[in-house]
């Protein structure tokens, strides 16, 4: 029986790759890539010829039936994806899950992840956390993928793409609240940023930007356990000042807080607000 080796790769900074990563590239007889082109670039920098191919969430059904086989047949296999940990957000759950139900040994080579780099220079606290990946894409997925993290008693991280950023910031401004945070911006690489505040007060500086591009992790701060529906006061008025209270949101966006938390629209809250 061969090894499946899980070798996590750089972010960005191709010397943070460690040495004993570096050896296992060299001497598996196959490395499966996330992407071939991608990888080929820390390949080369290190001068590793090993045969690699693709194996990325399109083919991942199709392609470990095969690379099972190779590993039953005592080839050794090193699993990377495109940057940090394989299988954290990236492909590779299926072949080592049907290598687990095998017998097949599999083997982490620990290194960089953008989960624990962003954690420890958030400056929040890093005992206890939860992270979430991506959020879903559809903005109503997203909003009730949020609630369902609001009110999770630890940091919470997620990754997020840079096109879908603004909105996702503005989605946890109104469901979160004004929690610390920091935006992680292509860590380890020439154009790393970190950006600590609020989240409204990130958002706000985001929105002033051109353009937004590169690699982002938010670190959020743990919000108190939220209230059961059934708790809200009767009065949206005494609602909706509890709530700036609570999250020091500004009028309006603590209404839209209110609003998603009663499953009103925020044209039916305001004109609630009106009769209060």
């Amino acid at each position: 029986m061969g090894i499946l080796y899980l070798v996590a790769t750089p972010i960005g900074n191709l010397e943070d790759i460690s040495l004993r990563a570096l050896r296992i590239l060299k001497e598996a007889d196959l490395i499966a890539c996330e992407d071939t082109r991608h990888t080929a670039k820390l390949l080369t920098h290190y001068g590793i010829r090993t045969l690699r191919e693709s194996y990325h969430q399109f083919n991942e059904a199709s392609r470990a039936p095969r690379l099972l086989q190779m590993l039953r047949d005592g080839k050794n296999i090193a699993l990377v994806s495109d940057s940090g940990t394989p299988l954290v957000s990236d492909p590779g759950y299926e072949l080592v899950s049907l290598c687990r139900s095998q017998g097949i040994q599999v083997i982490p080579i620990p290194g960089p992840s953008a989960v624990i780099a962003a954690l420890t220079a958030s400056g929040l606290p890093a005992e206890n956390f939860f992270f979430a990946g991506f959020l879903p894409s559809r903005a109503t997925l997203r909003k009730r993928r949020i609630e369902e993290l609001r009110s999770i008693p630890s940091t919470l991280i997620l990754y997020e793409a840079p096109h879908r950023l603004l909105h996702s910031l503005e989605d946890m401004t109104a469901i979160l609240g004004a929690r610390r945070a920091t935006l992680a911006r292509e860590l380890t690489k020439i154009h790393e940023e970190l950006l600590h505040g609020t989240l409204p007060e990130i958002l706000d500086i985001l929105r002033t930007r051109p353009r937004i591009q590169g690699e982002i992790t938010l670190v959020i701060e743990r919000g108190e356990f939220a209230p059961a529906v059934s708790s809200y006061p009767d009065s949206l008025r005494q609602h909706l000042e509890e709530e700036m209270q609570r999250t020091g949101l500004p009028r309006n966006e603590a209404l839209k807080a209110v609003a998603r938390q009663r499953g009103l629209s925020r044209k039916q809250a305001y004109e609630k607000l009106i009769d209060d």
